[in-house]
């Protein structure tokens, strides 16, 4: 309890910049958490990806497309729609950059929002820093002797500094976990989209032949 309310005593400390930082943090939090909930529904992993490819490797097509039939994710559905194509004898190639293209910016939405974070919060600490020690160095207008109200001043305006770079740490790891995650699974697509499309050119081959 005594830990609360010393805390609370802090953030008060801090100024007015603390309050505008608590929002940047409630903000990053509910976009860290919105953005894992799209990720689980829509990212089909990278065992999918693996057993995908192990099957298209082997020339088991329809095993493989039962695979992503049956599998939820933005990948799976691109890759059972890319099949789809070619057994009708269409190549998948325009419509495999078109639906990647789409599905890659809704799961980069919103991690715009956590760069800028990165960048402002720490100056809005430095912010608050500056305007409380001009409010603690404008004791020299008023008294004389004041040293220890002065460094005082100066050790709570240091809390607005020391939680924007905190708002700024949280939003960068949660900004850097996503940012890999959508890393993989553009390989995950070049991979798999890659072999789809030359299941499609074997077949023109065949025909052609």
């Amino acid at each position: 309890m005594n830990f609360i309310v010393q805390g609370l005593e802090y953030f008060h400390k801090g100024g007015f910049v603390m309050y505008i930082l608590l929002l940047c943090s409630l903000f990053v939090i509910s976009i860290g958490i919105e953005r894992a909930l799209y990720f689980t529904k829509a990212d089909s992993g990278r065992k999918f990806t693996e057993k995908f490819y192990h099957l298209m490797a082997n020339g088991k097509l329809d095993e493989a497309k039962a695979l992503a039939a049956q599998t939820k994710g933005d990948l799976a559905l691109l890759l059972q729609a890319g099949m789809d194509k070619v057994y009708k004898g269409i190549n998948p190639v325009n419509f495999f950059e078109i639906q990647s293209g789409i599905s890659l910016a809704k799961f980069r939405s919103r991690l715009y929002y956590l760069s800028v974070i990165v960048t402002m919060a720490p100056l809005l600490g430095l912010l608050g820093t500056i305007s409380g020690m001009i409010s603690s160095f404008s004791v020299f207008n008023l008294q004389e002797g004041q040293a220890s109200t002065i460094t005082g001043g100066v050790g709570e305006a240091l809390i607005a500094t020391a939680m924007g770079l905190c708002v700024a740490i949280v939003s960068l790891a949660i900004h850097a976990y996503f940012t890999q995650r959508i890393d993989n699974i553009v390989t995950d697509m070049e991979q798999t989209f890659s072999l789809v499309e030359s299941v499609d050119s074997r077949g023109d081959t065949n025909a052609s032949s």
